[in-house]
């Protein structure tokens, strides 16, 4: 049975659809129905709510569409594991966003070496073509999730002991917070498909979109690290908050 959501004052009487999703939304939200809790299904909702099967299917899918609720063929529909959430605007490590969740952050590192830098790299980093830089890639899991590949580059004049650090241990963003702090961020955000090895990492297929943040940071003038930070499209949101 569904609790009385709160009546939204001054405004015009909602559609039918738009009843569902609120009173649906507000189980959800009140912790009634909670993530992998299969709901009513569509026959139990036009019974309850007395709406034809129309208003229901409408509001399930745009329920789905909004990531509140998944889905499943022949299965049922089920209340969705929130989307974890990235700050816009801020540049924080995805450790303590995980641990925010009170979930469970892990990595694998794929990757620690020298290497010499592309052209993109360089401008990047604003070093010469072909000069020596610090590479890294690491897969960060919440809950056992892939979640994040982290592929960043570093400048050895800025961080010369970044290959020495261990990043199961404390993640590159931390470390490099102590050794050289922020003073500047940079982030572009890209919709983008992964490569099959990145689908692979992220356990996702290759037609699954991505979200794909260009990350460069400074300290002191001087440009530190340029990271490419991919994340599954359908487990990550950004979320900004700003005062024009």
């Amino acid at each position: 049975m569904f609790s009385r959501a709160p009546l939204q004052q001054g405004s015009a009487p909602a559609p039918f659809y738009e009843k569902v999703k609120q009173a649906i939304s507000h189980q959800i939200a009140t912790g009634a129905w909670r993530p992998h809790d299969r709901i009513p299904s569509e026959a139990e909702l036009v019974a309850q709510f007395g709406f034809s099967r129309m208003t229901i299917n409408r509001a399930l899918r745009e329920l789905t569409d909004e990531g509140l609720l998944v889905r499943l063929q022949g299965v049922g529909t089920f209340v969705a594991e929130p989307k974890g959430q990235s700050a816009l605007f801020e540049i924080r490590s995805i450790a303590d966003e995980i641990a925010a969740r009170q979930h469970q952050h892990r990595c694998d590192v794929l990757l620690l070496e020298e290497t010499r830098a592309s052209a993109a790299q360089a401008a990047a980093l604003d070093v010469p073509e072909d000069s020596a830089i610090f590479h890294s890639l690491i897969l960060h899991f919440e809950n056992d999730l892939p979640v994040q590949i982290e592929d960043r580059c570093v400048s050895p004049l800025r961080v010369p002991d970044y290959l020495q650090q261990d990043y199961t241990a404390i993640t590159p963003h931390a470390y490099l917070s102590q050794v050289a702090p922020l003073t500047e961020g940079e982030h572009i955000v890209e919709a983008v498909r992964a490569t099959a090895q990145e689908c692979k990492l992220l356990g996702i297929k290759e037609s699954d979109p991505c979200l794909l943040i260009n990350r460069r940071t400074w300290s002191a003038s001087h440009i530190i690290s340029y990271a490419r930070l991919l994340f599954p499209g359908h487990r990550y949101r950004l979320q900004g908050h700003f005062i024009p």
